[in-house]
């Protein structure tokens, strides 16, 4: 049942994600063709008011299919018309002018001329699979000359339409934490024990102590702010605690960590206690974890280079484990992951790499620099690599589940 609650929590995240970019495109006049969780081939579908919806049987994330995301071609005709033209060669006239109205972007002319086109595909000998290729590419290019296509709206509309898919995620991780914090975190700042002649000791840290700051800086619940991390963070340099004791705070003397195990210490235990905090805590720390997270996924990124971070890597199977492991413990920690997966989803995908939205938004931010369009040919350059680089994350990520799951 984990594991159902689990891919439950993952196509969720993915459906808000997509429902973000289809709402917003409705709102700024374009109207999408098509909203799917997961890839195509469909195991369900449902034209409802001219949009399909349906559910895809490859489970990597799912699509809005915006009309025109790129200027119509003659190339598009001629990519899903080529075995038209191979079983009926009579076809080549009609494709070829509307192929030149539309790389000459004389739309007024290219309307008739793909009208022209479709009635000639219509009389055609086809076979079935053939013909429904060709059928399936006029209207593609059709959709790609409509009044609402993506192409045709300014700059603004483009990129909110983009942002609004992890823009959601974001929403929803921020509005997720808010809520962890409100139904309780767990806290460890009371001071369990100090080990003898401890850097802790010396410093003058005693049992029931309750750490409140580090270098005059508050500790908080927040993950990257706890005090094991922040000790550990030092690498040896001399920090300094501030604690509560019998109800006032003490300053005590700076102490140098040293390094056990391989992690810096100043030699103490501490209590686990939890604690909720107010609506307007709640969201101050929300906001203060989200903050941190996104600091530490751009530097797991940067460190992608030098292939330091690359065992960090994680794939669908992955998440859906450790969510699941999470469950058999508790809802709150599993309700916390999920709000970290929500952010990781939106970051990933503002990465500036197309297909990805942040792909996207950087070409149209570029062209409404330029005053003109990307050339076709760049597009599908860009693509061809992020595709690339996105496809090894994956494959890396799997393999890193794969080993963890068999012990390696």
């Amino acid at each position: 049942m984990n594991v159902g609650v689990a891919i439950a929590g993952l196509v969720f995240l993915i459906l808000i994600h997509e429902a973000g970019h289809f709402v917003v495109a409705r709102a700024v006049g374009m109207r999408p063709r098509k909203f799917y969780i997961f890839f195509p081939p469909a195991l369900y579908k449902r034209v409802r008011n001219g949009i399909e919806y349906g559910i895809g049987a490859i489970p990597l994330g799912g699509y809005v299919k915006i009309p025109g995301m790129h200027r119509p071609a003659g190339g598009d005709l001629g990519a899903h018309l080529a075995r038209a033209v191979e079983e009926a060669p009579w076809l080549e006239g009609p494709l070829a002018r509307a192929s030149k109205a539309l790389d000459d972007m004389r739309y007024d002319e290219a309307g008739p001329a793909l009208a022209e086109l479709r009635a000639a595909v219509g009389r055609a000998d086809l076979t079935e699979p053939v013909r429904h290729a060709a059928e399936r590419g006029l209207t593609d290019v059709e959709d790609g000359l409509s009044s609402d296509a993506y192409w045709r709206a300014g700059t603004w509309k483009r990129v909110a339409v983009i942002f609004a898919g992890p823009g959601v995620n974001l929403l929803f991780a921020v509005g997720l934490l808010a809520v962890v914090f409100a139904l309780g975190v767990p806290v460890a700042n009371t001071v369990e024990s100090v080990n003898p002649d401890s850097p802790a000791q010396a410093a003058g840290l005693e049992p029931g102590d309750k750490i409140v700051a580090i270098d005059g800086n508050e500790v908080t619940p927040v993950l990257t702010d706890r005090v094991p991390a922040r000790v550990s963070a030092s690498k040896g340099d001399p920090i300094q605690l501030t604690v509560e004791r019998d109800g006032r705070p003490v300053d005590l003397r700076p102490a140098r960590t040293e390094e056990v195990d391989g992690a810096w210490r100043l030699g103490f235990v501490l209590r686990g206690t939890e604690e909720s905090f107010g609506p307007v805590q709640s969201v101050q720390y929300a906001f203060q974890e989200t903050w941190a997270i996104t600091e530490a996924t751009g530097s797991a990124i940067a460190r992608l280079v030098t292939g330091d971070s690359r065992d960090e890597i994680s794939s669908p199977v992955g998440i859906v484990q450790g969510s699941s492991d999470a469950l058999e413990v508790d809802y709150r920690i599993y309700l916390r992951i999920l709000a970290l997966i929500s952010l990781s989803l939106a970051l990933l995908n503002l990465l500036p790499l197309l297909p990805l939205d942040g792909g996207h938004i950087a070409f149209s931010l570029l062209e409404g620099a330029r005053g003109r369009a990307i050339p076709r040919v760049a597009y599908e350059r860009a693509s061809a690599i992020g595709i690339a680089l996105v496809l090894m994350l994956f494959f890396l990520g799997l393999t890193n589940d794969v080993n963890r799951l068999n012990g390696g």
